[in-house]
């Protein structure tokens, strides 16, 4: 029998809080846009968008927890759908776009992403309400909503929240201001010579990328700790002996070999940990299908009622509305190769392209799926998913062109690999999430089908979103290495690192001059991390792990990006620690990630406004005060403002956290 709680209709899905989440998910897709492109990290937006739906619809007398939860799930959806910018940016990289056509986008972020929702459905309950998955994201989602709204010191520290979240924010924007204006230092780095080699290290003065660490936590903050020492103190120095460049300078030497050699090995240990996670969950995900199955037969038989927390969208409207969806698939499809050198290959290419979605677009859910339940929705390895996907397609699609000759036919086939990948790993991490809204929402007494309906409508606002801050990027900064830069407005481009490893696989696969041996070597070494990381778990329990995805991207990501994060992580953790014995110790950590969440959306919000300074402007420094001064100077400015803000922050959350009355 469905409890009390589970039978009383109450005011869930609402208009106000459809189009509270709407806005919010506007906001926190541009702002995941911008961090995806330059870290290639993307953070979960749950928790933020919590925080400030209970802060905003308190003044209404009828808010409840569930139209709370509606809020998140819809703003959720920011922190995922996003993640298409690891794969889009490469048609720019590659030269078959110069500009972000909006049609295109939009539709492999809808049809990939109501997909997503689609195919996850069925799954909801073998692996959310049947199942002993940790779900941590999902469950501490959960929690802030709880205490948000059910005491009166949880009112006090939603309102201490979203305060967090608007400090941080400011605070973060401001110091991206002043690096703007080159008062602070973009970047702190120092190269030496290492023997008959080169090496050094570089870290961006960006609050964001600390605020991604502490969300990232301690494992994986240790995880990239770990591969920084490995590409700067081994493979670097290695690589640089044996490579020498003449007439090249101690940093240009040690920036080439990383970017032409290491990263590639860093591409491999990605690779190889990817595959070892997905066959570790092979036998979980088949387990998990199974009892599903057997679960909705034997409600069948016995006719049960379905409460009301157990009704999900209809499994015949669901599998109506997946089988449609192929329909719009293979339009875009077709529309993206209209015109193009490979029109005359257009049904063939379709057809594999439409099967590849739905076929790979099912296996990638259901692992993304269980991996949100094992390990969280940004600890997913969603990385890994996007190199098996684009590896896949590129194969398949260059078995279909192989023997067509002509001018940019390869280009074009690279094009569509990368379009296909896109519209899978749209399915991907939309099922990734999905699952993990669907915990919370069981945790607070939530209606299954109107949490599905409500991400599907944040799916649609993402993916209005999307291409027009990507086309904004794209005109003030563009991509490294990518054909259009001379027209571009500003004078540094963004790194789009999962993109740029994403197109380089795709043009080796197609090209048939991939450079497998860097590759390989790469995956041997992630065979011997994973070897490390099953012998650290055995050992202590559980306890200690060195996840080899995060080792990998710290091998692969520039040292500028990396090691901020693992500065973050460790600061968070210190954090964590020391607020841990306090009377109000977890509300305070729950107000220090917020703080953290703020950093990131502050700083990456004021550099999509500044985008639209420099394209409005045409000047790639608009903010540059002619009083700026050296960088030597703006590294130690940078530093100090960076130590007393964060200081000053977490050291408010703690006092703030303490003055909540129980």
């Amino acid at each position: 029998m469905p409890s009390d709680a589970a039978a009383t209709p109450r005011s869930e899905f609402t208009i106000r809080g459809v189009l509270l989440g709407i806005l919010i998910t506007l906001v926190f897709t541009a702002a995941q846009v911008y961090l995806g492109l330059k870290v290639g990290l993307t953070f979960a937006t749950s928790i933020p968008a919590a925080v400030i739906s209970m802060a905003l619809l308190r003044a209404f007398k009828t808010a409840t927890i569930q139209e709370n939860n509606i809020v998140q799930t819809i703003a959720s959806a920011a922190g995922t759908l996003s993640s298409v910018i690891f794969v889009l940016p490469g048609l720019l990289m590659i030269g078959w776009w110069s500009h972000v056509p909006f049609l295109t986008t939009f539709g492999a972020c809808l049809v990939g992403g109501i997909l997503g929702v689609m195919y996850t459905i069925p799954l909801r309950r073998a692996l959310v309400t049947n199942s002993d998955l940790p779900y941590p994201e999902g469950v501490a989602a959960a929690e802030v909503l709880k205490v948000g709204t059910g005491s009166r010191a949880g009112a006090a520290e939603g309102q201490a929240g979203l305060i967090a979240v608007v400090l941080g924010t400011v605070a973060s924007a401001l110091f991206a201001a002043l690096a703007a204006a080159k008062i602070f230092a973009a970047e702190v780095a120092g190269y030496f010579k290492a023997g008959a080699g080169a090496t050094g290290l570089g870290a961006s003065s960006s609050l964001a990328l600390m605020g991604a660490g502490h969300l990232m936590g301690i494992t994986v903050g240790v995880a990239m700790f770990a591969g920084l020492a490995i590409a700067w103190g081994v493979l670097v120095p290695v690589m640089t002996s044996l490579h020498p460049m003449p007439g090249a300078t101690v940093a240009e030497h040690a920036l080439t070999v990383w970017r032409t050699e290491v990263r590639f090995m860093g591409a491999g240990v990605i690779g190889a940990a990817a595959i070892w996670t997905l066959g570790k969950l092979a036998l979980p995900i088949w387990s998990g299908l199974m009892s599903a199955f057997e679960a909705s037969k034997a409600r069948k038989v016995g006719g049960a009622v379905i409460a009301r927390t157990e009704q999900d969208i209809p499994i015949g409207i669901v599998g109506l509305v997946s089988l449609l969806l192929l329909a719009p698939a293979g339009w875009f499809l077709a529309h993206f190769l209209t015109g193009g050198p490979i029109t005359s290959l257009a049904a063939p290419l379709v057809a594999i392209g439409v099967g590849y979605v739905l076929v790979a677009g099912l296996l990638a859910a259901a692992v993304c799926g269980y991996m949100a339940g094992l390990i969280g929705s940004s600890n997913s390895p969603v990385s890994g998913i996007a190199i098996l996907t684009v590896l896949g397609a590129s194969l398949m699609v260059g078995v279909v062109g192989r023997g067509v000759i002509g001018p940019d036919i390869a280009k074009a086939l690279v094009a569509y690999a990368l379009y296909v990948t896109a519209m899978v790993l749209a399915v991907a991490v939309v099922a990734n999430d999905n699952l993990q809204d669907l915990k919370t929402g069981q945790l607070v007494d939530a209606t299954p089908w109107k949490q599905q309906v409500a991400l599907i409508i944040g799916v649609i606002a993402g993916a209005v979103v999307i291409p027009f801050v990507l086309e904004l990027l794209n005109q003030s900064n563009g991509f490294a290495g990518a054909a259009n830069l001379s027209t571009v407005a500003g004078s540094t481009p963004l790194n789009a690192p999962q993109a740029t490893l994403i197109s380089t696989l795709a043009k080796g696969v197609i090209g048939g001059d991939l450079n497998w041996s860097l590759l390989g070597y790469g995956a041997l070494i992630g065979l011997g991390l994973v070897i490390v990381d099953i012998i650290l778990r055995r050992t202590s329990n559980g306890r200690l792990s060195l996840p080899p995805l995060g080792v990998g991207l710290a091998i692969y990501l520039p040292s500028a990006v990396t090691a901020p994060v693992v500065v973050g992580a460790v600061i968070g953790w210190i954090y964590d620690r020391t607020v841990d014995k306090d009377r109000m110790g977890e509300a305070a950590k729950r107000l220090g990630v917020l703080i953290a969440s703020g950093f990131i959306v502050g700083e990456s919000l004021f550099n999509v406004a500044l985008a639209g300074l420099i394209v409005a402007t045409q000047k790639p420094g608009p903010l540059e005060v002619p009083f700026a001064p050296s960088e030597h100077v703006g590294m130690i400015f940078a530093l100090i403002a960076a130590a007393v803000v964060v200081a000053g922050l977490y050291g408010w959350a703690r006092r703030s956290a303490n003055k909540i009355q129980a």
